[in-house]
């Protein structure tokens, strides 16, 4: 009779997923405290179902830690508090089916954003952009380059003195000039550190002693505040990573602060040419947050109080990546002013992660007020909240180039484990900020 059984339940599964109907039966469920799920499996049979930690996970709403059910009807979880749980499914009470661990994590709650935010961020140390040639009285040449140094780097350190400031450099390479003693500069490189030694040259046409390289220490931009955490006072923005305009080197960050910012014009989107807002920092603007990160998922710091024009007053609910869906949602952003407004896009594409990965899902603008403002997704907008179900579930992150109402999107459970109020295991990426 058993074999009967067997051969019946594995023939409907092979029908079912025929018709593209199939089980699914995760090996892993996340949930936060206090949210619930429910599992389908759309199956004609009972089974018992029993779970080894009620006190973390309910079934149908009921204290029992083991019952009947009947497997056409979805199975309904709720959390309790945090904690693992597994849950076992058995067919008719005698199969083994499944083993699902559930794992509830707590409470996480935040204020989605939307606001236009002008970014200010100093590099921890100074970042070397280019080369030129210093005219000698016998020749041309680079010192720094001659030195080994290349775009791209970071200078930290001259003969032992850690830079500050890029006014710092000429000071001391005209000490170092006068005296005829070369300098050890230490810098870093992908990561790793060298040092090497470096003799200025003086540049007979301005009459200084000079490094043949080009260097700066700041950048300043436009971008979009995704969400505010009120309970650990922190924020997260943009939704990728800062980077040089020369170089397209990260920006290592030494110390920074977002301002508020409004929305004077915008250059609309077209096919092959990507648009922009064009903002400017209010002068009356306090600091809204410092900048204490650059990681590939935004930039991250401290912030006080949720920013003036927010949509949400209360803090939403987030969504983890598997729940993500394709269909339906909105963004969050300012086309005019310091307006936060809704506008209506499709999430198109969803990636399956499981660790931090860029580019995690594909949007497209499907609100013709959106389209018509401007041309579909520009330079600034990044970082503009996505949310679907009541959920924030993302960050608008890059515009496709030839198809400019549509782009990428990371998911919002990336930047909240950069931003330090969701835990990963392990780091996969390099936090850009100085130690």
């Amino acid at each position: 009779m058993l074999g009967l059984l067997l051969a019946f339940f594995f023939c409907f599964i092979g029908t079912s997923a025929a018709k593209g109907h199939a089980p699914v039966l995760p090996d892993q469920l996340r949930l936060f405290q206090g949210q619930g799920t429910q599992i389908s499996l759309a199956l004609p049979v009972q089974a018992e179902v029993s779970v080894d930690r009620p006190d973390v996970i309910r079934l149908n709403g009921q204290p029992n830690p083991s019952m009947k059910v009947s497997l056409g009807h979805p199975l309904k979880l709720s959390s309790l508090r945090s904690g693992e749980a597994k849950l076992r499914m058995k067919l008719f009470g005698q199969i083994p089916l499944k083993t699902v661990k559930v794992n509830v994590i707590p409470d996480l709650k935040v204020i989605p954003g939307g606001q236009t935010i002008g970014v200010k961020v100093k590099s921890a140390g100074i970042l070397v952009v280019g080369h030129h040639q210093v005219l000698t009285d016998t020749s041309k040449l680079s010192p720094g380059e001659a030195a080994g140094i290349e775009a791209g780097d970071l200078i930290t350190h001259i003969n032992g003195i850690k830079l500050k400031d890029v006014r710092d450099v000429a000071e001391i390479a005209e000490a170092a000039g006068k005296s005829k003693r070369p300098m050890q500069v230490t810098y870093q490189r992908d990561s790793k550190e060298y040092t090497t030694s470096l003799t200025p040259a003086f540049d007979k046409q301005d009459r200084a002693w000079r490094l043949g390289l080009y260097i700066r220490d700041s950048a300043a931009g436009v971008g979009t505040l995704t969400f505010y955490a009120p309970e650990q006072g922190v924020y997260g923005a943009l939704g990728h990573i800062i980077t040089d305009m020369n170089t397209q080197t990260p920006i290592v960050v030494g110390s920074g602060q977002i301002l508020q910012s409004s929305v004077t014009s915008i250059s609309k989107s077209e096919s092959g040419e990507p648009g922009e807002k064009r903002a400017h920092f209010l002068k009356e603007g306090k600091m809204l947050g410092t900048i204490e990160r650059n990681t590939h998922f935004g930039i991250f710091g401290k912030m006080s109080q949720n920013p003036e024009h927010s949509v949400y007053q209360k803090p939403v609910p987030v969504a983890f990546a598997e729940e993500v869906k394709e269909g339906p949602a909105e963004i969050l952003t300012v086309v005019e002013g310091q307006r936060v407004e809704r506008f209506k896009v499709e999430i198109v594409h969803v990636s399956k992660q499981s660790v931090p990965e860029t580019k995690g899902l594909v949007l497209r603008i499907t609100d013709p007020r959106l389209v018509e403002k401007t041309g579909g997704i520009v330079q600034g907008m990044s970082g503009s909240p996505i949310m679907q179900n009541g959920k924030l579930i993302g960050a608008v992150t890059h515009v496709f180039v030839n198809d400019p109402k549509s782009g990428y999107g990371c998911f919002i459970e990336w930047m909240l484990q950069d931003a330090g109020i969701l835990e990963r295991p392990q780091n996969t990426f390099q936090n850009l900020k100085a130690s």
